[in-house]
Order: structure tokens, then C-alpha cells, then sequence
């Protein structure tokens, strides 16, 4: 991967996308980034700038064809600005829902802005939750099990339901 980089060569990389089975993709490299002891590809895929989890890349093939990219990367801008993008970008969603206090950290680590909260009477609390879109929602529940509740979007809800219903039946005793 680091040569293809270098070289400035198109590469073709096997990444597994979260709840996606892995996909071959090709993509025009621009460079490799570490934050926070986690490494990404910045690059380019059909014009489109795209940034890639190396944990997430299970194979990756130099091609010969050359990337089409910039001469010349600030890489450390270019992730200013596509950090910037993810954490403000349009088309974020709004969520409903009921944490278990103890998780509340864990829950403002990942998301983007917290509009109201309150407490239940039962201790746990009631937020209105901004997340960069429901995809990324969906994720960072899913993270907190039990310890979150979606109220709303029903759609998220049915989302949730479907997914843990699918992993009960995975894992459910043979008959």
C-alpha cells in the first residue's frame, strides 16, 4: 500500500466496511495518515474523496496504472479538512433516545452534539442526539447494547431491532 502511495499507482484494496461484506475497490491513493494510534488512506474513488481504515483493508494490490491525483498533498490539511467535513457535514441525524447514565462518555465520544437532555425518573437519561448521519447512529448505538434506547426515528428503531434479531438468530442453540 505504501509503495502504490509513493509510486503514485491506482490501488485496488479489499475493504470490509462496517455490517458490509468486504468489497474490492479501486482507488487513486493520496496518503497514509496515523491519529490516534489508527492508520487511514486518504484517496480519491471515482473523483470522490474517500478515507479508509487500514484495520479494515484485508488486502490491497499496486496496480500499474498511474493514480490520478494532485501533484502535491498537504496531507496533514487534507485530514484537517476531511475530519472537519465528517464532524459538521450535512445530512446529520437527529436521534431520540435513553442512555443508561453510566454510558454518557461513551456516548459523547462518537457523537457530534448533544441539542437537550434530561432525566428520567428511573436516573436514566432522555437526549436529543446529533450524529454525522444515521449510518453512523446506527454504529454508535449499536455500541452501547442495552444501555441505549432509540425513541426516535422509528426507522432507526426497526434498523436496531433488525440487526440484533439477526445476531440472536445467528447465535441462537441448533434445535
Amino acid at each position: 500500500m505504501r509503495s502504490a502511495v509513493f509510486t503514485g499507482h491506482k490501488l485496488r484494496i479489499q475493504y470490509a466496511a462496517i455490517d458490509q461484506p468486504p468489497r474490492w475497490r479501486t482507488v487513486d491513493p493520496i496518503g497514509l495518515v496515523t491519529v490516534r494510534d489508527q492508520g487511514y488512506l486518504l484517496a480519491k474513488k471515482s473523483g470522490e474523496d474517500r478515507t479508509y481504515r487500514l484495520s479494515r483493508v484485508l488486502a490491497a494490490e499496486e496496480l500499474d496504472e498511474p493514480a490520478q491525483r494532485p501533484d502535491r498533498v498537504d496531507l496533514r490539511r487534507t485530514w484537517q479538512e476531511r475530519s472537519t467535513s465528517f464532524r459538521t457535514g450535512g445530512g446529520q441525524a437527529a436521534v431520540l433516545l435513553r442512555l443508561n447514565p453510566v454510558r454518557r462518555e461513551d456516548l459523547m465520544a462518537t457523537a457530534l452534539a448533544v441539542t437537550t437532555e434530561e432525566t428520567d425518573p428511573d436516573g436514566w437519561l432522555r437526549l436529543e442526539v446529533a450524529f454525522q448521519d444515521t449510518r453512523h447512529a446506527e454504529w454508535a448505538l449499536w455500541q452501547l447494547s442495552t444501555n441505549a434506547e432509540v425513541l426516535a426515528p422509528q426507522s432507526l428503531r426497526t434498523t436496531l431491532h433488525t440487526r440484533a434479531t439477526r445476531l440472536a438468530t445467528h447465535y441462537a442453540p441448533p434445535s
